[in-house]
């Protein structure tokens, strides 16, 4: 799986935290998405997944 975060698209909603928290948290700066873990194992792909679909600004994308 590889995932991709854009942080000039994230505003900081923090859904993806909230979907995901042992891949995603927010940055304590300025409150963007940071990618805490860039190859979750299979285990988290659902997740992973529902933080991509839950993204009100779209800023991850997921591969498998």
């Amino acid at each position: 799986m590889k995932i991709t975060i854009n942080r000039d698209a994230c505003i900081g909603a923090g859904r993806c935290l909230d979907a995901a928290p042992a891949v995603f948290d927010q940055s304590n700066d300025d409150g963007l998405v940071v990618l805490l873990n860039p190859n979750p194992g299979a285990a988290e792909l659902a997740r992973v997944r529902a933080a991509e679909d839950a993204c009100p600004a779209r800023a991850i994308s997921v591969e498998e």
